[in-house]
C-alpha cells in the first residue's frame, strides 16, 4: 500500500509534524478501523518498510495447544489463538508459544472501511496536532506574553488572543485594583496550560505571580538575562510590595545596583508595570541566618537561630514593628522569600548597675549641701 505512505509524508510536511508521529497516527487509525470491520477481539498490527515505503496490516494469533482452554472459555479470547494443526497448515516449522500473523488486505476492506478509516485518520491527526500544540505552549510556562485584549465578561475575567489559543487573565490573577478593557495591551506571565472540554485549549495568564516580577526584571536587566546577575527567590504581595533575592556570578558587578540601575531607573520601570508595587532587593546568602537577618530589612536584627524550618529572630523592642511591617507585610514576604517560618523575639534591655534604682542620687542632694554649708 504505497500511495498512503505518500499521503503519511505529505501530511507530516503539511501539519508540521515528525514522520514518525504521523505513521504512528496511521497505524492507530488502521487498527481501529480493522477491529470496526473484522471485529474487536482480533489483535492487529501495522508493519511499515522504510525502504519499500509499503504498509501492511495483520492479524496476529497465538499458537496454542489443541485441548487450551483458551481456545474454548470466551470467544473474546479464543479470536486471539490458533491451534498448533491450524497453524502449521501455513508454516510447517511453528511451535506452541509462538505467534503468527495473516496479512490482511486493505484493497478488500470496502468503502465502508474506507470511509472509516479516512475518519480515524482525521481525528488521530487532530489529536496529534493538538497535542504537539499543548506541549509546545507547556515549555513556555513562566515566560511572558505581550498580547491585546480582545473581551472582558461579566466577572471580570479578561480574554486575549495569543497565537493560535486564547489567553485567559482571571481576576483572581490580577493586580488589585487593575481593570482592562479591549484593545488595551496586556503584559503578563504564563502560568498554565489546560484543555477546556468546552473550548478547548488555553493559556492561563498572571500578573500577580513571582515568576511575573522575575521576568520583568530580566527584560530591564541585561545582567539577570544574561546570567551574570542570578534571582534566588522572590515573593510578592501584588501590587504592594515585594522581595527578590540576588546574587553574582561576576565579583565586578554589584548585584542590587545592576538590578536597581542608576537613580533607580531599572527598578522603577519594573514597579510601574506593577502598579506601583514596592521592590526590595536583597543580596542572597548561602548562611541561612545570614540570608533571613537580610530578608527582615529594613529592621535591624540582632541574631537569627536556625531550628528545622524556623527562624528564631532575637530583634531590639524598637525595631519589632519594622520587622512586621504594616499589616505584618514585610515579616510574610520575608518568610515567603527564604522558606522559613520566622518568629519575632524581642531582645532584654539592661540597665548600667550606676543607673539602677538602689544607687539613684538625691535629685536635691546639691541643694542640701549648700544649704548645711551655711548653718
Amino acid at each position: 500500500m504505497s500511495k498512503i505512505l505518500n499521503i503519511i509524508e505529505s501530511i507530516a510536511h503539511e501539519k508540521g509534524l515528525k514522520l514518525e508521529e504521523a505513521k504512528e497516527a496511521v497505524s492507530i487509525a488502521l487498527i481501529n478501523t480493522a477491529k470496526r470491520v473484522f471485529g474487536e477481539n482480533y489483535e492487529y498490527v501495522v508493519d511499515i518498510d522504510s525502504d519499500t515505503k509499503e504498509l501492511h496490516l495483520y492479524q496476529k494469533l497465538l499458537v496454542v495447544a489443541h485441548d487450551d482452554d483458551r481456545l474454548y472459555e470466551n470467544n473474546e479470547h479464543g479470536e486471539k489463538y490458533i491451534e498448533l494443526d491450524d497453524a502449521k497448515e501455513s508454516d510447517p516449522d511453528i511451535e506452541i508459544g509462538d505467534e503468527i500473523t495473516y496479512l490482511i488486505s486493505l484493497d478488500d476492506m470496502g468503502r465502508t472501511a474506507a470511509s472509516t478509516l479516512y475518519r480515524e485518520l482525521e481525528y488521530h491527526i487532530q489529536r496529534l496536532l493538538e497535542q504537539n500544540i499543548y506541549e509546545s505552549y507547556n515549555n513556555k510556562v513562566g515566560q511572558i506574553v505581550n498580547t491585546i485584549v480582545t473581551r472582558v465578561d461579566a466577572n471580570e475575567t479578561t480574554y486575549a488572543d495569543y497565537r493560535e489559543v486564547k489567553a485567559v487573565l482571571p481576576m483572581k490573577s490580577r493586580i488589585k485594583g487593575e481593570k482592562f478593557k479591549v484593545g488595551d495591551h496586556l503584559k503578563a506571565v504564563i502560568r498554565k496550560v489546560y484543555i477546556d472540554k468546552k473550548l478547548g485549549m488555553q493559556v492561563e495568564l498572571s500578573r500577580t505571580s513571582p515568576k511575573f516580577l522575575e521576568e520583568l526584571l530580566a527584560l530591564e536587566v541585561p545582567e539577570i538575562a544574561d546570567e551574570q546577575v542570578i534571582i534566588h527567590s522572590s515573593a510578592r504581595i501584588p501590587g504592594e510590595r515585594a522581595k527578590i533575592a540576588l546574587s553574582t556570578i561576576n565579583p565586578n558587578i554589584d548585584p542590587i545596583g545592576a538590578t536597581v540601575g542608576t537613580k533607580g531607573i531599572r527598578i522603577s520601570a519594573v514597579s510601574r508595570e506593577l502598579d506601583g508595587e514596592n521592590i526590595d532587593c536583597i543580596e542572597f546568602s548561602q548562611i541561612a541566618e545570614k540570608y533571613v537577618s537580610r530578608a527582615l530589612s529594613p529592621a535591624i536584627i540582632n541574631s537569627v537561630k536556625i531550628e528545622g524550618d524556623k527562624a528564631i529572630v532575637t530583634i531590639p523592642a524598637d525595631q519589632k514593628s519594622r520587622a512586621i511591617g504594616k499589616s505584618g507585610i514585610n515579616i510574610r514576604l520575608a518568610a515567603m522569600l527564604t522558606g522559613f517560618e520566622i518568629e519575632l523575639v524581642e531582645s532584654g534591655t539592661s540597665t548600667p548597675a550606676s543607673q539602677t534604682s538602689s544607687e539613684e542620687k538625691n535629685p536635691n542632694e546639691g541643694m542640701d549641701a549648700l544649704k548645711a554649708l551655711f548653718n
